[in-house]
């Protein structure tokens, strides 16, 4: 169980993300006093697609999922979020419903920021509007190079480029070798855009290969080298 202490939370918001550091300091007390800080359930939607937007979030503790339902209501996962991500600003700005659905991996606490708020930084702070530009230049970026991912290479390339993705956004256990972030066969395949049996199978396949090992949930790389080759090949 995540403990939320109000006060504590709202002076770290600004050690999260260096944008709200630019931020001046009567700015700052007036987030403070109107951010919201909301703990979540392993599962539960912080918001739905088709939803009108009413806050920009920050992820503060534990790990999100953001997907899309597909045919027969199969989730495909766009990407994962760890702490210090922002999410939700995309709708926002362009006025526009979200495009996507986001739920909370494990247990976890977000930030809420109201939407006029933000918009009114964005238009009065150039210094924020113009780091909030960089965060969101890096998203489209991983954007683009996620849709190359899913619609260019095959089975294995894309599960290796999901595995080397989860272990440079969640770094390695203390064995340097384990990736810090423990997931389902299913969720592994609803990243990699490929059925559960497929996502088994080819883990199967790079275990007997020695390019990892599997304990569960816990996933070991131990041929780096070898999986930068496979993702590349496609």
């Amino acid at each position: 169980m995540i403990k939320i202490d109000p006060e504590f939370e709202q002076k770290r918001l600004w050690e999260m993300n260096e944008v709200w550091n630019v931020l001046t300091f009567e700015e700052k007390e007036f987030i403070t006093r109107n951010v919201e800080i909301c703990q979540y359930k392993k599962n539960q939607v912080i918001h739905h697609e088709g939803d009108v937007p009413t806050h920009v979030m920050m992820l503060g503790d534990g790990k999100l999922r953001v997907y899309k339902e597909g045919v027969g209501n199969k989730q495909q996962i766009i990407r994962m979020l760890k702490p210090y991500d922002l999410f939700a600003y995309r709708a926002v700005i362009a006025g526009e419903t979200y495009n996507t659905a986001v739920s909370a991996f494990e247990q976890s606490v977000v930030y809420k920021v109201p939407k006029d708020i933000f918009l009114d930084l964005i238009k009065n702070n150039h210094h924020f509007c113009y780091l909030f530009m960089i965060e969101m230049a890096k998203d489209l970026g991983k954007s683009d190079a996620k849709v190359v991912n899913l619609t260019q290479k095959h089975i294995r390339g894309r599960l290796a480029e999901a595995l080397l993705t989860l272990k440079q956004e969640y770094g390695l256990d203390e064995d340097g070798a384990t990736i810090s972030m423990y997931m389902g066969r299913e969720d592994l395949a609803n990243l990699s855009n490929m059925t559960t049996s497929n996502a088994i199978r080819t883990l199967s396949q790079f275990a007997q290969d020695g390019i990892i090992s599997l304990d569960g949930r816990k996933i070991k790389i131990l041929d780096e080298e070898m999986l930068i080759k496979i993702s590349k090949l496609g």
